[in-house]
């Protein structure tokens, strides 16, 4: 950290430069059907990128880990050793089947925080999250019914229920959860894949038409979107969420009591994290990566907490004179 405590205001810059260069190798691969080659390119951009970051971190979330997927190993060094002393997540694309069927929504996300701050668990990869804005902050608690939760809500936002969004992953597991929001009398929609993106939305003013994101996602999520959520002035709370007995028998060993509520703040302690995201596939959060003859436009989002900043970036690469940078650097945006 720097004299006054703060992670430094130019690591904002360098961590949109990583996920921009993730996000450009990834899209080379939107439609390929090869969601692995996909996610083995951004991985490899981002550890290039990350070689000249200002910062000495410890990898602590790598969503690569959670469906062996390739992955930048938790506990691995990350930065050039120079900086301040972080933790650092990472998730090269959020919808790798996304970018594989060319759908929307699919980006690439990175965070930071101080040392020591993430909330880990390496052997639970889910979580039961519901997250929210600024405006129904206070209104939300994750062991209370879906009703309840909806009214609090509504009356929060001062919005009626009917006109309430919900964002759900569309999976089995959720049927129930999806009957209760209907029976609520709340509006569902429905996300594929990248809960990230859908938690981050709920909490931005920018994207009005989505006001709460609920159900079983995967734990990495959760800690990178409770950094967005903590510089939105969202709200969040997960439980963890153990897929069968193998699990359970984990966290027991672990003394992890599964009932315990995750607020935001134990996601993501203090009050200095940042956020970036670049857009792979366009969709209602990011614009996606677009290629012209020798040129690439991305569109990103960082976000810190510690200044409640949320700043959007639209870049056009020059990829005729990075593919003459040395190896290692061609994606690497300046």
């Amino acid at each position: 950290m720097t004299e006054n405590g703060s992670l430094g205001r130019n690591l904002a810059m360098e961590l949109v430069r990583v996920t921009e260069a993730a996000a450009i190798r990834a899209a080379r691969w939107v439609g390929s059907g090869d969601k692995n080659a996909a996610d083995a390119g951004a991985r490899d951009a981002v550890r290039d990128a990350l070689a000249f970051v200002d910062m000495d971190g410890v990898t602590v979330i790598s969503e690569g880990e959670k469906d062996q997927a390739p992955m930048i190993p938790v506990g691995s060094h990350v930065g050039n050793g120079n900086g301040p002393q972080v933790d650092f997540a990472v998730d090269p694309i959020d919808g790798t089947t996304l970018t594989a069927r060319g759908l929307p929504n699919a980006i690439s996300v990175v965070a930071v925080a101080e040392r020591g701050a993430m909330f880990t668990c390496a052997h639970i990869a889910y979580m039961e999250k519901i997250a929210v804005g600024p405006q129904a902050k206070g209104a939300i608690d994750i062991n209370a019914p879906v009703k309840d939760n909806l009214t609090r809500i509504a009356r929060f936002t001062e919005k009626n229920m009917e006109d309430l969004t919900v964002v759900i992953l569309d999976r089995p597991r959720h049927e129930s959860l999806m009957e209760e929001v209907r029976m609520a009398g709340a509006r569902i929609k429905l996300i594929s894949d990248g809960d990230v993106a859908g938690a981050v939305t709920a909490a931005m003013e920018e994207h009005p038409g989505v006001d709460v994101l609920m159900g079983i996602g995967g734990t990495p999520e959760a800690v990178l979107a409770a950094c967005a959520l903590k510089g939105l002035g969202g709200d969040m709370q997960a439980k963890l969420w153990p897929r069968n007995d193998e699990e359970r028998t984990a966290a027991a060993e672990d003394n992890l009591d599964l009932e315990r509520v995750l607020t935001l703040d134990d996601l993501v302690q203090g009050d200095d994290a940042y956020f970036a995201a670049t857009g792979i596939t366009s969709g209602e959060f990011l614009n996606g990566v677009s290629f012209g003859p020798n040129s690439a436009r991305t569109q990103s989002v960082m976000i810190r907490s510690r200044s409640g900043t949320l700043r959007f970036i639209e870049t056009r690469h020059n990829i005729g004179l990075k593919r003459q940078l040395p190896m290692g650097q061609a994606y690497l945006p300046g």
